[in-house]
């Protein structure tokens, strides 16, 4: 058998006293915490682990003894050995390290519940006085001790993920996570340091002096009055928009549809998260709420530089002047498409009557639209100029709130494809319909299938000439249909690029990829074993490093739950909705949150 002693390495050179730590249950290994000092009291010493298992909830004990010869301590070794006596445990570690080496060697005491010693194992691996046969038995059945130090403070402060699937629940009864639970759990007990004063001295992590921080104080200071603060203006928000006239049928719909009521909304929910006066319960809502900070502060940094760059040198005024040439120029160009579509498009031979038609009903609407921009040309300055202060709130609302601004001045680009997709999809639906009459079928809808039909000859020639009319009509159609749907997908493509990137900033866990880059040892994916020393005379010491989690594990595992913007269908379903002409809405509405 194999008895592993994870040992810190604090403690490697640390005075002659006891090895406090626990053994772990269901594998045969032992966690050393801390050593502590002699001289002690017995009494104490229990006393102290009572109130250490009190307070940290971990079943602590006395693992055996630990020596470091000194000069006037040549009886520390016997007087230590004897103390297993007082501290009555199944297995008593005896571990000694010698001057001049840095393995060390481990005698290990079993004892039987009356507390006689049943078996002494010298792990000096000394060789006995025996035969050749005799000697190999005794190898053979002799327990073999190894060593496996570890960093307690990266431990203690590291959190052990899932190799496999982040999403997995982790195992509790893992080795390797109790090691990881039990230091980080035994805070209590390294409080207490050799330079305290009191009747015990121990030696850990911490045995060097505790690390302190002024501005950690003080912003824990500061964060109480400020949540208060906060919490009161989210309650003020809060019954602001519970008021009734939010609603009433249509300012509830056109709210929304309105990315910047949506990214409000979102924000609020982060800063509820925040303002909420009770502790993060566990290490992934403490890290929720680590993301949800640095994303806001990140998102109002960005934002505040945006209104430093809008509102000098009249960037604004510049913006104001520069839209209104460009919306004519766009209907500009969009009149000399409608007059190339009237006309022989590509040397295509269309429907004159119905291209006639449709070519001055899309021209009026430019028209509507053009006089509409020249309506609101006066005021445009005024909005850039109010609307350029929601940036303080963030760099995501001044991005939501362009979307929004895309969506209002193209929306006779949106009329377009809606009277273009209505049509061809009404004769597509109508073709394959007729083209069912022919072959003797119809569309149950009670069912939801296609059935077989006898058809008199009255409904055949019907069927024929309207199945003749929409054929010859379709080619005029799809193509106002196909040149509005890609100018459609064309602004689609422009709102899509702001959502994600709102959603980007949103999601993205800036602080466990901080974590990762300056500690990273404080999101482990496993850990590594290399061989520290293996001296003759001494048991095998491993040196245990933490295996750093990847950054694209670390961006699945804590990316922030948001409203996504990602396509709800497939592409396949996309491609089909715009053959038969179904009206698509490649970004999901934000109504629902992804986790």
């Amino acid at each position: 058998m194999v008895l592993k002693v994870f040992f810190p390495q604090c403690c490697n050179r640390a005075d002659s006293g006891l090895l406090v730590g626990r053994w772990i249950p269901g594998h045969d290994s032992a966690v050393v915490l801390a050593v502590i000092h002699y001289p002690f009291i017995p009494v104490q010493v229990k006393q102290y682990i009572q109130q250490m298992q009190a307070r940290s909830l971990v079943e602590l004990s006395v693992l055996g003894s630990w020596s470091l010869p000194k000069e006037g301590q040549e009886g520390m070794e016997s007087f230590l050995r004897d103390l297993s006596t007082i501290f009555p445990q199944r297995r008593w570690l005896q571990i000694k390290r010698e001057v001049g080496k840095m393995g060390f060697t481990c005698r290990v005491l079993d004892r039987d519940q009356y507390g006689e010693v049943q078996q002494e194992t010298d792990k000096k691996n000394e060789k006995l006085e025996l035969g050749d046969d005799e000697a190999g038995i005794d190898e053979e059945e002799e327990e073999k001790v190894i060593f496996v130090h570890y960093e307690q403070r990266k431990v203690m402060l590291s959190q052990l993920h899932p190799v496999q699937d982040p999403e997995a629940k982790p195992d509790p009864s893992s080795e390797l996570r109790q090691v990881f639970q039990t230091v980080a759990r035994s805070q209590p007990l390294f409080f207490l340091d050799k330079y305290d004063d009191g009747p015990l001295k121990s030696t850990h992590w911490q045995s060097e002096g505790r690390e302190a921080s002024i501005v950690v104080e003080l912003l824990k200071q500061a964060s109480v009055p400020l949540c208060l603060l906060l919490s009161w203006l989210l309650s003020i928000w809060t019954w602001i928009r519970n008021l009734r006239v939010f609603s009433i049928f249509p300012l509830r719909f056109l709210l929304s549809k309105l990315s910047t009521c949506d990214q409000l909304s979102y924000r609020t929910d982060h800063l509820e998260t925040l303002s909420s006066a009770q502790p993060a319960a566990g290490h992934q809502q403490f890290m929720r709420k680590a993301n949800i900070l640095m994303s806001l502060l990140v998102d109002v940094a960005l934002g505040l530089l945006l209104i430093s760059w809008l509102y000098r040198d009249d960037h604004i005024a510049m913006l104001a002047n520069a839209l209104l040439p460009a919306a004519d120029r766009v209907s500009k160009e969009l009149q000399e498409l409608l007059q190339w579509l009237m006309g022989a498009p590509a040397g295509l031979k269309m429907n004159r009557a119905l291209d006639q038609v449709l070519g001055r009903f899309f021209l009026y609407h430019i028209h509507l639209w053009i006089s509409y921009v020249h309506l609101l040309s006066p005021f445009i300055e005024r909005i850039l100029w109010y609307g350029g202060l929601s940036a303080c709130l963030g760099l995501t609302f001044a991005l939501s709130l362009l979307s929004d601004m895309i969506a209002l001045l193209t929306f006779h680009i949106y009329c377009f494809y809606v009277y273009g997709a209505r049509l061809y999809c009404l004769k597509v639906y109508g073709l394959s319909s007729l083209w069912r009459l022919f072959r003797g079928k119809k569309w149950n809808v009670l069912r939801q299938r296609v059935d077989s039909c006898s058809y008199d000859l009255d409904q055949l020639f019907i069927g024929m000439l309207l199945f003749t009319i929409l054929l010859f009509l379709l080619p005029t159609t799809a193509l106002y249909y196909l040149v509005f749907t890609l100018l459609r997908l064309l602004v689609v493509l422009l709102q899509g690029v702001l959502h994600l990137s709102v959603d980007f900033i949103n999601s993205f866990p800036l602080f466990a990829i901080g974590l990762r880059v300056c500690r990273s040892y404080r999101l482990a994916e496993g850990v590594k074993f290399r061989v520290l020393c293996e001296e003759p005379g001494t048991a095998l010491h491993l040196l245990m490093e933490i295996n750093p989690l990847t950054s694209s594990a670390i961006v699945q595992t804590y990316r922030i739950p948001t409203y996504s913007c990602y396509p709800r269908d497939s592409w396949a379903a996309l491609v089909k909705k715009l053959f038969v002409g179904e009206l698509i809405y490649p970004w999901r509405h934000k109504t629902t949150k992804t986790d």
